[in-house]
C-alpha cells in the first residue's frame, strides 16, 4: 500500500534569529507548562528571555542552528531506502519548521492509502509524543487528511531498537577502556528530565526509560559495569526527576569511576547531546576528577537503528493504536492504552 510515515520530533531553530521564537513555542505548550493560558504565555516569554543569551551562545557552538532537522531528514531518507518505493517519510516538528500543519498538507497532496505516525521518542510522554500527536490530529483535520492512521505510541522495548542501543554502548565502553585501562566504569543512562508532578499525575515516561535501561543492560550482560539512571536539561523551578546527570557525574568522580553517558531517550544528536553532554558535562566531569568521560552515540542514521524503525513500520499494519497493551499498567493513566482501557 502507498504508505506515508510521519516522523515526529521536537525541532530546533534553523538560524540564530529563530532561537527566541522556538523557545517561546516550546514553553507555551500546555503539555510542558501546565498552567492557565494567560500565565503560561507570560511564563514562556519569561523563561525564554531569562536564558536567551546562553541559548544563543550554545547554538553558535553548533554553527548557528540546530542540526536536528538535517539529521531527521537523513533518517527519513535512510528509512525510505530500507522500506522501498511504497513508503514515503514526512517530518513534523513540534516547535519549529516544518510544523504539523505544513506536513499534513504535504501528506494529503501525496495521497497515501494509509498513514503511520512514528514519533522519534522511544518512550511515551504527554510532553513529547502526546503533545506531537495532539498537534498532528488538529493539523490533519484542518488539512482534510482522511487516510487510515496507525499510531505507534511507544517502542522503548523493541528488541531491534534495544540491540542497536546496546551496540553503541559497547562501542562507548570499548573507547573508555582503551583510554583508561583498568579503571572501573559506570554507565550513566541520561534521559531528558520531567517535573515530578507530571510523572505523579500518571505520565509513563520515567517507568519506560527505566525499562529501556534494564533491557539494554540485560542485552550487554556485562557484570563489570554499573548503571545509574539520571536526568538532564532541567528547565523550570519545579522539583524534577532525580538524580540529575550532573549530580551522577560528580558522584562518579568522588568514587573514582570512569563514566560512559548513554542518552537513552534521544535518537538524534542536538543541543542536549552535542553541547550539554559533550561540552558542558565533560567540563563537570573534569572538575569532579572523573578519570575518563565518554558519551555513547545515538541512533541518527545508523543502519541498525534504521532497520529497527523499518521493522516497527512494517509491523504497524492495522489502523489504530499500535502497541500490545500492558506496557505501563493502571498507575500510568496518561498512557494511551491505559486511557483506552479506562474508557
Amino acid at each position: 500500500m502507498r504508505t506515508a510515515i510521519v516522523l515526529f520530533n521536537l525541532g530546533g531553530p534553523d538560524r540564530i534569529e529563530a532561537v527566541k521564537p522556538f523557545r517561546v513555542n516550546l514553553f507555551s505548550d500546555k503539555a510542558i507548562i501546565r498552567a492557565p493560558w494567560f500565565i503560561r504565555v507570560w511564563l514562556a516569554r519569561l523563561i525564554a528571555a531569562s536564558s536567551a543569551r546562553a541559548a544563543v551562545a550554545n547554538y553558535r557552538l553548533l554553527g548557528g542552528k540546530s542540526p536536528l532537522l538535517d539529521l531527521t531528514r537523513a533518517q527519513a531518507r535512510a528509512l525510505e531506502a530500507e522500506l522501498g518505493p511504497d513508503y514515503r517519510c514526512f517530518i513534523a516538528m513540534r516547535y519549529w519548521h516544518p510544523f504539523a500543519r505544513e506536513t499534513a498538507a504535504a501528506v494529503k497532496a501525496w495521497a497515501p492509502e494509509r498513514v503511520i505516525l512514528l514519533p522519534l521518542y522511544p518512550q511515551f510522554s504527554t510532553t513529547t509524543t502526546g503533545s506531537s500527536l495532539a498537534d498532528w490530529r488538529e493539523a490533519a483535520a484542518r488539512a482534510g487528511l482522511a487516510a487510515p492512521v496507525t499510531t505507534l505510541c511507544c517502542w522503548f522495548d523493541d528488541p531491534a531498537y534495544i540491540d542497536s542501543v546496546a551496540a553503541m554502548v559497547r562501542a562507548g565502553l570499548a573507547e573508555a577502556r582503551a583510554a583508561r585501562p583498568g579503571v572501573g566504569l559506570r554507565l550513566l543512562f541520561s534521559a531528558h528530565g520531567l517535573p515530578e508532578a507530571i510523572v505523579k499525575a500518571g505520565d509513563p515516561y520515567a517507568a519506560q526509560v527505566a525499562a529501556a535501561m534494564a533491557a539494554v543492560m540485560a542485552r550487554l550482560g556485562d557484570e563489570a559495569v554499573e548503571a545509574v539512571l539520571c536526568y538532564q536539561s532541567r528547565a523550570t523551578p519545579q522539583k524534577w526527576l532525580e538524580p540529575s546527570t550532573i549530580a551522577a557525574i560528580e558522584q562518579a568522580g568522588r568514587e573514582g569511576k570512569g563514566v560512559v553517558v548513554v542518552p537513552i531517550a534521544f535518537v538524534s544528536d542536538h543541543i542536549e547531546t552535542l553541547v550539554e553532554l559533550d561540552i558542558e558535562n565533560r567540563h563537570v566531569a573534569q572538575a569532579a576528577g572523573v578519570p575518563v568521560y565518554v558519551r555513547a552515540r545515538v541512533g541518527n542514521d545508523d543502519p541498525d537503528f534504521i532497520r529497527a524503525l523499518a521493522g516497527l513500520a512494517r509491523r504497524a499494519a492495522a489502523p489504530g493504536l499500535c502497541r500490545g497493551g500492558g506496557a505501563c499498567g493502571p498507575a500510568h493513566r496518561d498512557c494511551p492504552w491505559e486511557r483506552r482501557r479506562a474508557a
